[in-house]
């Protein structure tokens, strides 16, 4: 909407010298304007005047301002002003001061190198008020960082690799302070849940995983109290959860050793006997996110295998009856969670189990989701399959079910599967349709299309007698 209406008045109530009156300005000033607006530039002298003022209560206005509307502009020049008060001696001008030089960098990324000093101080300081804000500083400014290196690879710019560097310089720093806080005795002011400040433990995780990332030597430096967080961390309270789960993500996303990597998938799997359906989802998600990012670094360094006993998939092969259970679940984002996440579980050793367990899944999901998992399940088949005769009780079986709603692709593949197979498979996967299609109500297209071509191409077979046992795992389909 139209805010030109009120944007000059903001401007004139910011320039008050009353501070009622500079108050209303400034929060008008945050509401109605952007970043966009060619009055903003207006409001540079006011803001330069306000954080020069004696009274901390118009300076912090001026700081919430530039924290939220300042321009690359406008951040060049109120930077100096900005810094000086990170060095004052005030915690309520310091957190604020890190929060609108957050967007300073944000803007002017190049501007990092001249305040790495700064942050050096402000991690050493008492106020968890101000460590928390520079923490968030820090990981905004490498987020930047990140961005501006995805949007051109090619030519790095030198502020970005100094940012990190600079950064990774404190990465000591940063673990003492967790550790600090993991040991520290109880504290009423930061205490919540029996844990000791866990909104700046979670945001210490969020910048060590940003630091770790693709540098063994960082990574090798957290890995210690990374442990530490992970084993003495109290899980009765959500607070606890939260630490555990951002734990649990730096982990996976740094160069952590095997049995690092094993404890976080078992915090997991911890996660998933909860009874907080929240809490479940998550761990479901980051699950097979860690066991799909491990499969594509297994493909991209051929050398390597994410099925060693030591690895995240195999210790996640030990919650496998958990993740099977949360298909039972009467909350459908749980079971489509696990559902993604037992495609991931899915090896040569226990195909046959876990292909049981989505056929029955296929029984009971809504509809709209068949089409998906009949693909899916015959991608599994055409990767693990034990044997031709079990791919095609499978494969008949899951039409069967669900022959109404899957693709003309897995028909296809069926009808294809069948007639590369042996005299002996086809007649009886020909004798298992003609049953099958006796038996069903010819709602099942699918199913009838794969048998009305197998009869036309094999009619031959169904004449003469021909006695076959359905495979063991075949007892939820046809006899």
């Amino acid at each position: 909407y139209p805010t030109h209406f009120g944007q000059l008045e903001c401007m004139k109530l910011v320039a008050s010298p009353h501070f009622p009156e500079k108050r209303i300005g400034y929060l008008g000033m945050m509401l109605l304007l952007s970043e966009e607006a060619d009055v903003l530039m207006l409001a540079t002298n006011s803001l330069k005047n306000d954080l020069n003022s004696d009274n901390r209560f118009i300076a912090g206005l001026a700081l919430c301002a530039i924290g939220n509307l300042a321009t690359a502009d406008m951040s060049r020049d109120l930077a100096p002003e900005v810094d000086k008060h990170l060095k004052s001696s005030q915690p309520y001008l310091r957190k604020k001061a890190c929060l609108a030089m957050c967007r300073c960098l944000t803007k002017c990324p190049d501007m990092v190198e001249d305040f790495v000093d700064r942050f050096v101080t402000l991690l050493k300081d008492r106020s968890h008020g101000v460590l928390i804000t520079v923490v968030e500083l820090m990981t905004q400014v490498l987020i930047v960082d990140q961005e501006n290196q995805e949007e051109d690879d090619d030519d790095e710019d030198e502020y970005e690799s100094a940012a990190k560097s600079a950064f990774l310089r404190l990465v000591p720093l940063l673990v003492k302070l967790l550790r600090n806080l993991l040991t520290s005795g109880y504290s009423p002011e930061y205490d919540v849940g029996g844990i000791s400040d866990p909104f700046l433990q979670v945001q210490i995780l969020t910048l060590l995983r940003l630091l770790g990332t693709d540098d063994e030597s960082a990574s090798e430096e957290m890995s210690d109290v990374l442990a530490q967080v992970a084993t003495n961390t109290e899980t009765a309270k959500n607070a606890g959860n939260a630490i555990l789960y951002e734990c649990v993500q730096t982990i996976m996303a740094i160069d952590a050793d095997d049995s690092l990597r094993t404890l976080a998938i078992n915090i997991l799997g911890r996660f998933l006997l909860n009874k907080d359906n929240n809490i479940r989802y998550v761990a479901l998600n980051t699950l097979a996110r860690c066991i799909a990012e491990a499969k594509q670094h297994a493909r991209e360094n051929e050398d390597a295998s994410d099925d060693g006993p030591n690895s995240a998939a195999a210790a996640l092969q030990r919650h496998r009856s958990t993740v099977v259970d949360c298909l039972k679940d009467p909350d459908i984002s749980i079971r489509q969670r696990s559902l993604e996440l037992i495609y991931h579980l899915v090896n040569e050793e226990n195909v046959e189990s876990l292909t049981a367990e989505l056929l029955n899944y296929l029984v009971l999901c809504p509809r709209e989701h068949r089409a998906d998992i009949c693909t899916r399940i015959l991608r599994v088949v055409e990767r693990f399959s034990p044997d031709d005769r079990w791919r095609v009780d499978t494969l008949i079986t899951m039409l069967t079910i669900a022959g109404r709603e899957c693709a003309r692709s897995v028909q296809s593949a069926t009808i294809i599967y069948i007639s590369r197979s042996s005299d002996d498979i086809r007649a009886y996967a020909t004798h298992k349709l003609v049953k099958a299609m006796r038996d069903d109500d010819g709602t099942q297209i699918g199913l009838l299309v794969v048998g009305t071509w197998c009869i036309g191409e094999y009619g031959d077979l169904v004449l003469k007698p021909y006695s076959y046992q359905p495979s063991s795992t075949g007892d939820a389909g046809v006899e």
